[in-house]
Order: C-alpha cells, then sequence, then structure tokens
C-alpha cells in the first residue's frame, strides 16, 4: 500500500468513526458497537486485504493513552472510596474467572497444557470499560456506578497481562505459584512506584511552563514515558500508566492554569474519541482474516463459534455469582455507614467547641481528617449502588479490543494457536454487541436513575457559597486587604465585589462581571485565588459530590479565563 493509499485509508477511517459517533447518540446506542458491526460487515467484502496489526501496536501505542486518558479524568477521591470494589472487580474476578475458563478450555482441549489454557483464561478475562461506560453517562447511571465501571477498567487489563506473561512462561516448564506471587507483588510496586514518579514530574515541569501549548505537548508523552520504563523493568505499564493519570487529575486543578486544563481536555477527548473508536473498528474487520488463519491451518471454525459461546456463558455465570456476596458487602458496608456518620458529626462538633483543640498544633489536621471521615461515611450512607445496581454491573462485562490484541501475542507454537484466537474473538464480539446493545434496554427497566438535578443544584448552591464566605473572610472582608501597589482598594469597588459574589452562589443566574477598571480586576483575580483554595479543601475532604466539584471548578475557571482575555 503507497503512502496516498495509507492517507486516503486514514481519512476515510476517520471520517468514519466521527459520522459514526455522531448519529450513534442520535439512535441511542453506543458507537462502539456501531462500530465493530461495520466492521464485521467489510470484512465480509470479498478482496479485502487481511487486516492482521501487530498486538505490540494495540498494547503499546494504542492502550497507554487510552488508560491515561480515562484516569486522568477519574476523581481521585471517588477512587478511593470505591478502592475495594475495584480491586475485587478487577483483580479478585480477573483471576477467578481466568483459572475457571482455563480448566473449561483445559477440558474441552486435550492437547492444551493447563498453564496455555489460564493464558487464554486471562485473555478473556477482563471487560472493557468503554462501551458500559459510554450507554452509562448517556443514560444518566448514578456516578458511584459509573466510577466503579470505570475504575474496573482502568485496573483489569493491568491484572490479565500480567497473570498472561506468568502463565505462558509457565508453559516452558519454569512455572512456581510462589515465585508467580512474587512476580505479581513486583509488578504492582514498581508500576506504582514508576506511575507516582513520572505523574509528580509531569505536573511539576508543565506547571512550570506555563504554556498551553507546550503543557498538552508532554501530556502527549507522558503515558508512554510511564508504559515503557515499567514494561522493560518487568512491571505493570498498565498499573504505571493509571497512577500516573491519576496524579496528573489530581495535581492539575491546584497546579496548572486554567488554559492548559481546558487544552488538554479538548485535545484528549478528541484523541480519546479517535483511538477508541478506531480499535473498534479494527477489531469487526479482523473477523474474515480469523476464520482464514483458522481455515489454513485445518481447524474447524465451527468449534470455536461453540466454544467462545460457552465462554461467554461461563464468563457470564462467574460474574453474576462474583457480583452477587461483593452486594451483601456493599449494602452491609451502607449500613454501618450510617452509625458512623452520627459518630463522626459528634465528634466534629466536640472538636469545634473545645479550645483546647483549637489551640493544639495538630488541632487543623485532626480537624481535616475528621471532616474527610464524616464525609466518607455520608457518601457510603447516601450512595448506595443498590440490587439494581448490581444487576447494571453484573452485565457489564463486554470484552473489547484489548481481549483480541493479548489473543495475538500467543507464541506461534501454542496448541490450536488460530482457534483459540477466534475464540477470543467470538466472545468480545459477543459480549459487545449482546450484552452491550441490551445494557440500554436493562437500565430503563430496572428504573435506574442519576443524580437528582434539584439535588444537584442544591448541592452546588451549598459549595458555591461556602467558596465565597471563604473569599470573603479572606479577601473582601480582609482589613489587610492591599492593591499590588500597597493602597488600599475603594469602598466602592469592595461593595461592588459583594454583590457580584452573590451573583456567583446562584447556579440559576449568569454571571456579570464588568472589569473594565483595574481594581475590579485585579479584586476579582484575588478573590478567584481565594476560591481555588478553598476548592481544593473541599476537593481533599471529599465533602462534595465529584459532579459538584466539577461543576464549581469550571465557574472558576470560567471567570479566571474572562479576567485573563479583558
Amino acid at each position: 500500500m503507497g503512502f496516498e493509499d495509507l492517507e486516503m485509508l486514514v481519512i476515510a477511517v476517520v471520517l468514519v468513526i466521527v459520522a459514526v459517533s455522531y448519529f450513534a447518540g442520535k439512535l441511542g446506542v453506543a458507537a462502539p458497537i456501531l462500530l465493530v458491526v461495520i466492521g464485521i460487515g467489510l470484512s465480509l467484502i470479498p478482496g479485502l486485504p487481511p487486516i492482521a496489526p501487530e498486538p505490540e501496536l494495540i498494547l503499546t501505542v494504542v492502550l497507554p493513552p487510552l488508560l491515561y486518558s480515562a484516569a486522568v479524568n477519574m476523581p481521585v477521591v471517588d477512587f478511593r472510596r470505591d478502592f475495594g470494589t475495584i480491586g475485587a472487580l478487577s483483580v479478585v474476578l480477573v483471576l477467578v474467572s481466568a483459572f475457571g475458563i482455563g480448566l473449561l478450555l483445559w477440558w474441552i482441549f486435550p492437547d492444551l497444557h493447563l498453564a496455555a489454557a489460564i493464558a487464554v483464561g486471562a485473555i478473556v478475562s477482563p471487560p472493557d470499560a468503554v462501551a458500559a461506560t459510554a450507554i452509562g453517562k448517556k443514560l444518566g447511571l448514578p456516578p458511584r456506578l459509573l466510577t466503579v465501571l470505570e475504575g474496573e477498567g482502568l485496573v483489569n487489563d493491568a491484572t490479565a497481562l500480567v497473570l498472561l506473561r506468568t502463565a505462558v512462561a509457565a508453559t516452558a516448564g519454569t512455572f512456581s505459584f510462589w515465585h508467580a506471587v512474587g512476580d505479581f507483588a513486583y509488578a504492582v510496586v514498581i508500576a506504582i512506584a514508576a506511575g507516582v514518579v513520572i505523574g509528580a514530574v509531569s505536573v511539576w515541569i508543565r506547571s512550570s511552563i506555563q504554556q498551553p501549548a507546550l503543557s498538552t505537548a508532554i501530556s502527549f508523552a507522558v503515558p508512554f514515558l510511564a508504559f515503557l520504563p515499567a514494561e522493560a523493568l518487568n512491571a505493570s505499564g498498565v498499573i504505571a500508566v493509571v497512577v500516573a493519570g491519576l496524579i496528573t487529575g489530581a495535581g492539575s486543578a491546584r497546579k496548572h492554569s486554567v488554559q492548559d486544563r481546558s487544552s488538554e481536555r479538548t485535545n484528549w477527548l478528541t484523541v480519546q474519541m479517535l483511538l477508541e473508536n478506531g480499535v473498534f473498528l479494527l477489531m469487526g474487520l479482523q473477523l474474515m482474516t480469523l476464520v482464514g488463519d483458522v481455515e489454513d491451518v485445518g481447524l474447524s471454525v465451527w468449534i470455536a463459534v461453540w466454544v467462545g459461546l460457552l465462554v461467554t456463558v461461563a464468563l457470564g455465570v462467574v460474574r453474576v455469582g462474583f457480583v452477587v456476596p461483593l452486594m451483601f458487602g456493599i449494602r452491609r458496608r451502607q449500613r454501618r455507614s450510617r452509625e458512623k456518620v452520627e459518630l463522626f458529626g459528634d465528634m466534629l462538633e466536640r472538636v469545634a467547641d473545645d479550645e483546647r483543640w483549637q489551640q493544639h498544633p495538630r488541632g487543623p489536621r485532626i480537624q481535616r481528617h475528621l471532616r474527610r471521615q464524616h464525609a466518607d461515611a455520608r457518601f457510603y450512607a447516601n450512595e448506595g449502588i443498590g440490587w439494581r445496581g448490581g444487576a447494571v454491573i453484573a452485565w457489564s462485562g463486554m470484552r473489547g479490543v484489548v481481549t483480541l490484541a493479548a489473543a495475538q501475542s500467543l507464541p506461534t507454537d501454542f496448541p490450536y494457536r488460530t482457534q483459540l484466537m477466534l475464540i477470543a474473538f467470538v466472545v468480545a464480539i459477543v459480549t459487545l454487541v449482546g450484552q452491550g446493545g441490551t445494557l440500554p434496554l436493562l437500565i430503563r427497566v430496572l428504573g435506574i436513575r442519576g443524580t437528582d438535578e434539584e439535588h444537584a443544584k442544591r448541592e452546588l448552591r451549598l459549595l458555591l457559597t461556602e467558596l465565597n464566605e471563604a473569599a470573603a473572610k479572606q479577601v473582601i472582608d480582609n482589613p489587610d486587604l492591599r492593591r499590588r501597589d500597597g493602597t488600599r482598594f475603594d469602598d466602592g469597588v469592595l461593595e461592588r465585589a459583594r454583590k457580584m459574589r452573590e451573583q456567583f452562589t446562584d447556579p440559576d443566574r449568569a454571571e456579570a462581571r464588568d472589569s473594565t477598571m483595574q481594581q475590579v480586576r485585579e479584586l476579582e483575580a484575588l478573590i478567584l485565588e481565594a476560591e481555588q483554595d478553598a476548592l481544593g479543601e473541599a476537593r481533599s475532604t471529599g465533602a462534595f459530590s465529584s459532579h459538584t466539584i466539577e461543576r464549581a471548578q469550571r465557574r472558576i475557571d470560567s471567570g479566571a479565563m474572562r479576567l485573563e482575555h479583558d
């Protein structure tokens, strides 16, 4: 294929992705599902050249930026609060599924080594949360349910790929249980360390540059800077990328400018949309290539299809059986948290009323810790997932392109290799189209609703009021407040600022900020800085939902950008 042909192919793929993404929203169908179906249809065209991308293209080029983009936008407080549930789904469930499917395949294929069968089980075990979250966001699933699904999708690939590497090594007769456990622990610890270092360094460097274009360019390199060294050290590049993304997302609100955040958000959304949808289109295009590979080695396509369907059913049974006790644990924690709300509330009141704690050097730190514990308890008590949410989690086991790419990375001397690859493809397609296509119906039948808009407005108004009070205390009502040249602000300017802050606290009213006077601009900048500090405190304690924090952040960013353009 010549350069011009390749150029036209890339343009055609981008246009198809854009068109499908646009019409998918109007049809109420997730774009990945439509793109897979279109890809399968295109693969049936006679004369189409074989489509067999190198697995490294997906695992080392496409996967890191996809995971990083999702991790950057994941609220760290939400991830921390549901870390237990996310860990159970993305680690324990993947291991249980891998060993269960491995035993099933070992029984079906007599010439398949048990370790090789477990390797294939690891390939088909991790769900791809792209389709589930795309559908969930469109239909307005509760934020906590979306956090669990997104968090599972961020971490489970790491578990599966590390297990796959260990199982493949075991096929050579070098397996030791404790050695495997040690390798897994090493891969996780080194990856976390690499992710923390890369994430922290990138946040520091980008905060020093103060140029949105350069800052965004650096952000494009961060996922690979985290992934490649971790893989070179035989650690999990996936975990390193996720940790770097979480660190970056947590630090961007404090360290990066408004322009940096706005530019990065827009650019990464574009990259994420093209990569996500592109790999699903590619996934569908590989159908006939895989079928041809199976036929070329004299194996049965239909056996692979039937085994793929059996594996799909087995994965669904294992997932449902795992989610049921998981939901019991979540419900039990919700009941215990209701008692903790009162406990930590009483402790906060006692500390606030006790002058000894106010004067104690560790008093502010203890109060902050208690506020955080109180906010966590209120979250667990009021934001329960419920059995209907558990049904959505159980049905959201769609496999994606990572499953297929991992299958293609199997050694060439694997028995039944081509059939196993086709089995993985069948599992991915059936779960993506079958479960993903019916997930909207399940959500509607269960009557699951997202955050109540009136409640969201009340919470936003409460947060904005707190920010306004913090800004007034630190800036407007501060008797020692001075301009940059050391002179005082005019009383009229201060009064005008007070009236402007009243508009800020009402989400239903447009912000009206006339910044024609230099004094007003200076004062408004100080107020926005104070509000940003107060918002950072609210974000760290988790007293408000991430959705409300984000809406308040956009308000502050909007005001800051307006000042900088005046």
